[in-house]
């Protein structure tokens, strides 16, 4: 099956489906961080533009995606597969996902410099509860546009059961960024330095359903035959090619060194002596 740019008769094709997976993990950020806020006093404020500098004692977080790179672990072809969605009597492919990891630039502002700090700690220990920023079923939408999880029923988010596949974006802390390239990023957006931190978010771009009516045969050519070597000289390929010619009768490799004392040659051994 190769449905690329003209689908063939029978086959439709639905709605990219992971098209937003890149925002969305950017709000469950934002959100996250947000709803854990627990401290006295008013919750920081979420802020994407590195330059902005508040002009009373607000506190600051600064969330930047400044970079979006292809899981080289986790690369899969682009040929079509089964979908683990089946619907009724259709049958439906899809391509494997884009393996994504997303890596933000979180920094704080805050008047005094003690507070700063502090609220750089605050962050680092609520993030280090982030396992999963997303976590919820798969979405699968249709060529109709219907909208189901894995089972074949209406998607919703309390769907659960064994056999509901979940969608999962994981958040982990790393050391992506040295001070040297901290310095040029916060220059070149023309804002201050700031203690900052790294951190990776691993998400999948999922492709659109293909249906069809009917399953999709694969044939393979026949393999052909082992051609016969005749009697042909010895370093004669089949193709008629020449090969290595040898120039000298196989033996044992010389020995180096003076002989060995009490052993015995594992080539000599005969098994039905022991």
């Amino acid at each position: 099956m190769t449905p690329t740019g003209i689908l063939p008769e029978g086959f439709q094709r639905g709605p990219l489906q992971g098209r937003n997976i890149i925002g969305e993990t950017t709000e469950a950020l934002h959100r996250f961080l947000m709803e854990g806020w627990k401290e006295e006093g008013p919750p920081p404020r979420i802020e994407e533009d590195l330059s902005f500098v508040p002009k009373d004692r607000e506190e600051i977080v600064y969330i930047y995606m400044y970079r979006a790179a292809k899981n080289q672990t986790l690369v899969n072809s682009k040929r079509f597969r089964a979908a683990k969605v089946q619907v009724g009597d259709g049958i439906f492919y899809e391509r494997p996902p884009i393996y994504l990891d997303l890596y933000y630039l979180i920094s704080v502002h805050s008047k005094f410099r003690s507070d700063a700090e502090r609220l750089l700690g605050w962050t680092l220990l609520r993030l280090y509860e982030a396992t999963h920023l997303v976590y919820r079923p798969r979405r699968y939408t249709l060529p109709t546009g219907v909208e189901v999880d894995s089972t074949g029923q209406a998607w919703g988010v309390e769907n659960t059961g064994e056999e509901v596949i979940m969608e999962k974006v994981a958040m982990a802390l790393v050391d992506d960024l040295t001070v040297g390239d901290a310095i040029n990023f916060f220059t070149i957006h023309e804002a201050p330095y700031r203690p900052y931190l790294t951190y990776q978010a691993r998400c999948a771009m999922e492709g659109s359903l293909v249906a069809s009516s009917s399953p999709t045969i694969v044939s393979h050519a026949k393999r052909p035959e082992r051609m016969d070597v005749g009697d042909g000289p010895a370093h004669e390929l089949p193709n008629g090619r020449l090969g290595r010619i040898k120039t000298r009768p196989e033996s044992s490799r010389p020995r180096i060194g003076p002989p060995g004392q009490n052993y015995r040659s594992t080539t000599e051994t005969n098994d039905s002596e022991e």
